[in-house]
Order: structure tokens, then C-alpha cells, then sequence
């Protein structure tokens, strides 16, 4: 996103793809570079999955027992410290008792954004702390505390960054039977016969929950074509009419994405053809 948004030429896309929508921040800096004619176009789901190796005991989290496994900082009583759960007992009773470990991506990945916005915020939403500073504060108050104090992750030694590779986290999960890793659906699809999706408040993630939104952890997925450049680049026609078509949808599905319901693709594709920037 950040290329695409530095300027118009070639050394910048003129489509880039996203696992969350674009932010006010990144438009903002393609208006600065003068990429002003975008579009927006829903392709297609993900569900951020929490996955385990199959060798472990299936776990059943709720966004607000992530939260509290993963966050910098965490309520006590009426006030916010720094994390002290080092096993999953700590967080519940109910829970496991063996040391958190969870391998997620780098605050670079847009995978890591949308896990901050569907699980930690969410999760730290749910807590009693946080309810009541909702009645406290203004709605920007309360979205400003949100974002400060839910959005770091703890660094001290339960969640390992483990970069961009989600194969790595594959791997390192697969071997410990304790641990858990953070990427998008179609990872664990591929990975079937070696993991489990850690199911969300009851619900495990699938191509069916993630499509009907019952999966707490489902996202959008979207590319941005710069139409101010199709005029001199036919191909970015070509490109976008190509993955709204059947097969393009299918072949979204068939890498562990999941297709938009016919209604919400046909709306879609009606959008594209009058697409204005």
C-alpha cells in the first residue's frame, strides 16, 4: 500500500491488494503523491485463524481471553498494568496449564491490523475496565484509548513476532504441540492435515463461517486499481474484469479465500462497471 500510494509511474503498482481496507493515513498519502483516482472493490473473504497443531488439545478462546494473553498491558481493578499471564491458567482457570505461546506477523503485515482490530480491540472492549471507560468518555475519547492502550502486543515473550513467512509459523507450530500461530484461513487450509483452527466463542473457522460472518476472526479482502492510469494501461481493465469474473472468483476459492454470496458479488460487479474514482 505504501508503494502504491508514493506516486504515479512506473516504479508504482497501479493495483495493490489488501487484507483490510485502506486507511484514512494511506489515502491521505496518495492524495499527497497525486494517486487520486482509486477505487475500492471487495473480491473476496479471509478468516484470521488461531491455529494449533493437531497433536494438541483443541482450544476454545474468546477475543477477550486473547486479549488478555497478548496485550502489552491489561486491566487490574481500575487501572492498566503491564501483562503478567505467562500460562493460559492465568488468563482463565478453565484454560490449559501451559506457557502461552502464540507466533503472529509483524506490525508491517496487514494481517496483523486486522487480528488488532477483530481481536485485541474487540476483546478489550468486552472487559469491565473498558466498559466502563466507554460510559467515561465521548465515542473519539473512548476510540482513542482503544487504539493506544489495546492495539501493542506484549513483548516479553509469549507472542514471537515471526515475520511475513507464514510457512515459518506453520512449521514451529507443527512442532509444538503448546503453541499456537496467527495468518490468514487459507494457510490452515493448506495445512489441514497438520493443524486445527483454535476455535473463536464456539465457533471454528471454515469457508461457511467465514462467509456468513458467525466466525468472530472473518475479514474483507480488496484491490485497489488507480483508474487514472487504465486510460494509457488497458490491462488494468483487463486485470479487474478478470477477477470479478467466474473463473477469477474461483480460482479466489481455490487458494483457501472465500467467494463474496452471489448477491454481494453481483452488486459488486455492477459497482465496477460505473466505477468513477
Amino acid at each position: 500500500m505504501k508503494i502504491f500510494c508514493q506516486g504515479v509511474g512506473e516504479a508504482n503498482p497501479d493495483i495493490t491488494g489488501a487484507s483490510r481496507a485502506m486507511k484514512k493515513s494511506e489515502f491521505e498519502l496518495c492524495t499527497k503523491n497525486g494517486v487520486t483516482d482509486i477505487t475500492e472493490i471487495e473480491i473476496g473473504y479471509d478468516g484470521l485463524s488461531v491455529a494449533q497443531s493437531k497433536k494438541g488439545n483443541p482450544l476454545d478462546l474468546t477475543k477477550a481471553q486473547l486479549f488478555l494473553a497478548l496485550a502489552s498491558e491489561i486491566p487490574d481493578g481500575d487501572k492498566l498494568v503491564p501483562n503478567p499471564n505467562k500460562k493460559w491458567t492465568d488468563v482463565d482457570k478453565s484454560l490449559p496449564d501451559v506457557a502461552i505461546t502464540v507466533y503472529g506477523p509483524p506490525p508491517t503485515s496487514g494481517t496483523r491490523d486486522a487480528f488488532v482490530e477483530l481481536a485485541m480491540h474487540e476483546g478489550c472492549k468486552a472487559l469491565d475496565y473498558f466498559k466502563k471507560k466507554k460510559g467515561e468518555l465521548d465515542k473519539d475519547g473512548f476510540e482513542k484509548l482503544v487504539k493506544e492502550k489495546c492495539t501493542p502486543m506484549r513483548q516479553d515473550g509469549p507472542f514471537i513476532e515471526a515475520g511475513e513467512n507464514d510457512n515459518l509459523i506453520v512449521q514451529r507450530i507443527e512442532a509444538d504441540p503448546n503453541a499456537l500461530g496467527i495468518f490468514g484461513y487459507s494457510f490452515l487450509y493448506e495445512n489441514q492435515d497438520k493443524l486445527q483452527g483454535v476455535k473463536i466463542a464456539g465457533t471454528s473457522p471454515s469457508f461457511e463461517t467465514i462467509a456468513d460472518h458467525s466466525y468472530g476472526l472473518s475479514r474483507p479482502l480488496f484491490i485497489y486499481p488507480n483508474l487514472g492510469k487504465a486510460a494509457e494501461n488497458p490491462v488494468i481493465d483487463q486485470f479487474v474484469d478478470f477477477y470479478l469474473s467466474d473463473t477469477g472468483i474461483a480460482n479466489v476459492a481455490g487458494v483457501g479465500y472465500v467467494a463474496m454470496p452471489a448477491e454481494e458479488l453481483q452488486a459488486t460487479r455492477d459497482a465496477w462497471t460505473t466505477a468513477k474514482p
